[in-house]
């Protein structure tokens, strides 16, 4: 299907034109009571569109087409389980880890028992009756994935922070490792007692390069920390490659399974959960499933003026295809939410770097953008500039916590004040008369206020929407991930796209793999050459290890 062929788009190429000159703050005057009809609930949260550039009649343009490429169906057809993901042939059932839905699928019973397992294992670790090789209890967990079997986890971890035991209690550290850079698990691993360290390999095939590698050395550093210990008390794996955890030395009934139909960037609300469960503890990952199921169940009822997801996707791919707009800026406003944008980068860009559709037909429209972001405030003192004064078309998604977790008198006022001030001042920007005014009331000498005029002017009808949460709970963040998941989801739907494939990434590990056989001067690796400039740059790393 080419979208660029309906109806429905071709309206909105033309609406294009008819909104440019459209100013943001001229829409609230033209809509009475646009404030509250584009402020959405669902899920546990507030979605506020109103800041966007988008009348009420592009927002009917946009759920024509959402009905014009059939969404409602292609949405029911990922709950019921069918085979959305086609070039690999797969279902993407990531809902039935927290929901169990559909009801009545075969791998249900399994999901059931692994989160019984999972919290049996949390709460023998916790509560010190999982003991490791000298019958010490477990003071450290190491995490070892890679991709979406970490970023998603130790997003999560650090997001649910005031959720963990406090020191008093016997807390229980965590260490997220991915990087195949040796660098980050040796600092990892020194600062750590062997005999209370549990690992954590998460790999679905367990052949994956970076993960092998980082779990091999933690290995080779517990035997040489535990000489001729038994190190089954010291292992736990994620996979669904049973053999290939066994013969690494992790037994049986210390690996649990993962499935084909739940791709790594949708990983976290599986067994790839089970550190979050050790150190949070269980009732605090159960509580994120239960966020998820609630955007879920939404996601699934609500009609299309009403359904947060869509309506953000339909925003998204407004900006994507008929403003040019090349990235979006992902802003939490709260420090421990820090981690958010990198784990929707993957989500958005693994998702949705796709050029062509469905059928294998090369795609007639740009998919995708970059997402980025950081904590505010802090990117106000870093980023902000571009965004308030720079000539690049970022639409903005603000994420604010209504409420604190601390008592500190002022702090959080604060944050709201300026989350909220960023999004006025983008939206309402500040012309060069405001600004010469601004001047002569502060005494600035005319011929220095006219040099500063264009300087200090903002362009403003920056477009941005508010993701209110009442506070960051396990529920709030378990909403705000699938919230995120589904808007991927609706986008592919769009553009007739596979969300939950990535050849690319493969291809690109293939060659990494040949590579390395040339960096090794493996003989074989002469049977299939690298490029010459690669080439040159083995040589310079060569001559790096060799120094004269």
């Amino acid at each position: 299907m080419d979208v660029t062929t309906l109806p429905a788009w071709k309206s909105l190429a033309r609406h294009r034109a008819d909104i440019e000159n459209t100013r943001i703050t001229q829409l609230f005057e033209d809509e009475p009571g646009r404030s509250e009809r584009l402020t959405l609930k669902g899920g546990g949260l507030t979605f506020d569109v109103s800041r966007n550039l988008a009348s009420r009649d592009t927002f009917a343009r946009l759920y024509e087409l959402a009905d014009a490429v059939d969404l409602a169906d292609q949405r029911n057809a990922l709950f019921r389980g069918d085979t959305v993901n086609e070039s690999e042939a797969r279902a993407a059932l990531h809902m039935l880890l927290r929901t169990g839905e559909p009801a009545g699928h075969p791998a249900a019973p399994e999901v059931a028992d692994t989160l019984a397992r999972m919290e049996t294992i949390s709460q023998a670790v916790r509560d010190g009756s999982w003991k490791g090789s000298t019958g010490e209890p477990i003071r450290h967990v190491v995490h070892i994935g890679v991709g979406g079997s970490y970023l998603g986890p130790r997003m999560a971890a650090e997001a649910l922070t005031y959720f963990r035991p406090d020191a008093t209690t016997g807390r229980i550290a965590d260490h997220y490792v991915a990087n195949i850079d040796g660098h980050h698990i040796d600092r990892v691993l020194a600062g750590l007692r062997a005999a209370q360290t549990l690992v954590v390999v998460v790999s679905k095939t367990f052949t994956t390069l970076e993960t092998r590698a980082n779990a091999e050395t933690a290995r080779t550093w517990l035997q040489q920390q535990l000489p001729g210990a038994d190190l089954s008390r010291h292992f736990i794996a994620v996979s669904t490659n049973l053999d290939a955890a066994g013969d690494f030395g992790v037994t049986a009934d210390h690996t649990l399974p993962l499935w084909d139909f739940v791709g790594g960037r949708y990983s976290m609300w599986s067994a790839v959960g089970l550190p979050l469960a050790i150190t949070h503890g269980f009732e605090t990952f159960r509580r994120m499933l239960d966020g998820a199921a609630a955007m879920d169940h939404h996601f699934a009822t609500a009609p299309h003026a009403g359904n947060l997801p869509l309506t953000a996707a339909l925003l998204s791919v407004w900006y994507n295809c008929f403003f040019e707009a090349q990235s979006h800026a992902v802003i939490p406003y709260d420090h421990f939410l820090r981690l958010l944008p990198a784990h929707l980068q993957q989500l958005e860009m693994e998702s949705l770097g796709k050029s062509v559709t469905q059928d294998g037909k090369p795609l007639a429209v740009t998919s995708g953008q970059i997402l980025w972001g950081g904590e505010g405030s802090n990117g106000q003192h870093a980023f902000h500039q571009l965004l308030y004064q720079g000539n690049r078309f970022v639409p903005i998604d603000f994420i604010l916590p209504l409420r604190a977790r601390h008592a500190l008198p002022g702090h959080h006022e604060w944050l709201v004040a300026n989350c909220l001030g960023q999004a006025e001042a983008l939206m309402q920007g500040l012309s060069a008369d405001e600004v010469a005014a601004n001047l002569a009331a502060s005494g600035t000498d005319d011929t220095l206020a006219a040099a500063r005029r264009p300087h200090m002017t903002h362009a403003g009808n920056r477009p941005s929407s508010i993701i209110a949460l009442d506070s960051v709970t396990p529920e709030s963040l378990g909403a705000l991930v699938a919230f995120y998941e589904h808007k991927v989801f609706c986008q592919a739907a769009v553009w007739h796209i596979n969300p939950f494939d990535q050849w690319g990434v493969e291809y690109g590990k293939q060659l990494s793999r040949r590579v390395f056989a040339r960096i090794q001067q493996d003989p074989a690796a002469d049977q299939q050459p690298v490029h010459q400039a690669t080439e040159q740059l083995i040589d310079l790393y060569r001559k790096a290890q060799n120094p004269e």
